[in-house]
């Protein structure tokens, strides 16, 4: 047995050791996508961004494949990546990747505010793209994202990876299936981010293009807690915790909704503390409300005890995951347990006419499969423009302190002009949608 076939197994089996016996059944039953035969069956792999979690996908996909560039504005990154696949290319700009004849699929693992023109630069020259979550930093950016798709038929995935854990489709297709009774209620529960600051620019360090790394955004001087991990807590680059886990959460709510590629009808919001000046300025505690076309209530809220370790607890708000409440009972999931007031609808199989939704195992196999067969991904370019559009909804509701209308079928706010000028961003010359 090949070593990523023997984890894999022995992962899908502990994934599966807290799921329904009728549902681990059906689990273990799916056989998994062959690894290529022939070397010209392999995929030429490019990796854009080669921090921890970029290079976590790429490990898992060069299964199928084989490293042939990475890129980063960092040197040091690029070092770094070189040291685990030594044959590949080193490059500092991504449009050079897009050159490459040899490169059929990019990992996108940049920070969010390259995702876009990365994912569009890709399809643009015929390359699928494995872009990581949130697909985009504004709502009118996801527009662009599935318009491309479409145009070019290319696949893309979004790295919203818990559409392809059995436990959270096991909850959704619970509450499509009207398992709880009509569906009333979803609570959403996010890490609280961090709350830090002031922070002092020092000399940018060397090997790394500075300008670059800021790309369309505006310029500033450097400043450490600006990059790597700590870019996700600024709003210049991301979103807070509403993007970084809210696109996996927010996610599954819509997934279980059915309004996947749609949303609701409003989003209201406040910050529950206020930020340090000079410090991160994405709300590191809030809350908001959703509402959908049929009236379900989606409230999303950061927790208090920022539980990044996904431990099981019996107090929801310590934890984060989501809860569906409905007329009849309620289902708890998230990453590692999931559980219902009803204990008997995780036990008995869905009968032969139930709604089952789009079965994925494994998210990298998922999208290679998709690669290989032309299929669409689970997470297409508009289930991952949804699901961002529902964070940055969110972000915009929280940043503005009010209740905020929005037409998911238009796209577009209601009567709040203020509201849809979050829709787009200004970039910085001579970055446009058009030059990728």
């Amino acid at each position: 047995m090949k070593r990523r076939t023997f984890i894999k197994a022995a992962g899908l089996a502990a994934a599966s050791s807290t799921l329904p016996l009728w549902f681990k059944e059906e689990l273990m039953a799916k056989s998994h996508l062959p690894a290529p035969k022939m070397a010209n069956d392999r995929l030429g792999i490019a990796l854009i961004g080669c921090g921890g979690r970029g290079t976590s996908v790429a490990r898992e996909m060069v299964y199928y494949g084989d490293m042939v560039a990475v890129c980063d504005v960092d040197d040091a990154q690029i070092t770094k990546a070189q040291g685990i696949w030594p044959k590949a290319r080193g490059v500092k700009d991504f449009r050079k990747v897009m050159e490459m004849k040899d490169v059929d699929v990019i990992i996108c693992g940049t920070v969010d505010h390259w995702h876009t023109l990365v994912s569009l630069a890709a399809m643009r020259a015929g390359k699928d793209v494995y872009c990581e979550k949130p697909l985009t930093l504004a709502i009118d950016e996801g527009k662009y994202l599935v318009k491309e798709e479409k145009k070019t038929v290319r696949i893309l995935q979004t790295g919203t990876q818990q559409r392809s854990d059995p436990r959270f489709r096991l909850a959704c297709e619970l509450v499509r299936n009207k398992q709880i009774g009509e569906l009333k209620e979803i609570d959403v529960y996010l890490p609280a981010g961090q709350r830090k600051g002031p922070f002092a620019s020092t000399p940018v360090p060397a090997g790394l293009d500075w300008d670059m790394w800021q790309g369309q955004t505006k310029a500033v001087d450097y400043v450490k807690e600006r990059t790597h991990l700590y870019f996700r807590y600024w709003w210049e680059y991301s979103g807070g915790t509403m993007t970084d886990w809210g696109a996996h959460h927010n996610d599954i709510a819509l997934w279980a909704t059915g309004f996947e590629r749609s949303g609701p009808v409003s989003a209201s919001g406040r910050t529950l503390i206020d930020m340090i000046p000079g410090g991160f300025n994405a709300a590191s505690e809030y809350e908001l409300e959703y509402v959908y076309p049929n009236g379900v209530v989606h409230r999303c809220r950061s927790t208090t005890a920022n539980a990044w370790n996904g431990s099981v607890v019996n107090q929801f708000d310590q934890q984060h995951g989501v809860r569906f409440q409905g007329t009849s009972g309620w289902i708890w999931v998230t990453r590692g347990h999931i559980e219902s007031s009803i204990p008997e609808i995780l036990t008995t199989p869905l009968p032969s006419g139930a709604e089952r939704l789009y079965e994925s195992n494994d998210h990298v196999e998922n999208f290679v499969e998709s690669v290989r067969s032309r299929k669409k991904a689970i997470c297409d370019a508009e289930i991952g423009h949804r699901s961002a559009t529902m964070c940055h909804l969110g972000v915009t509701a929280v940043r503005l302190g009010r209740k905020l209308k929005w037409d998911p079928r238009k796209e577009k706010y209601l009567g709040d002009r203020e509201a849809a000028a979050t829709a787009r961003r200004e970039m910085r010359k001579p970055w446009d949608y058009s030059l990728v």
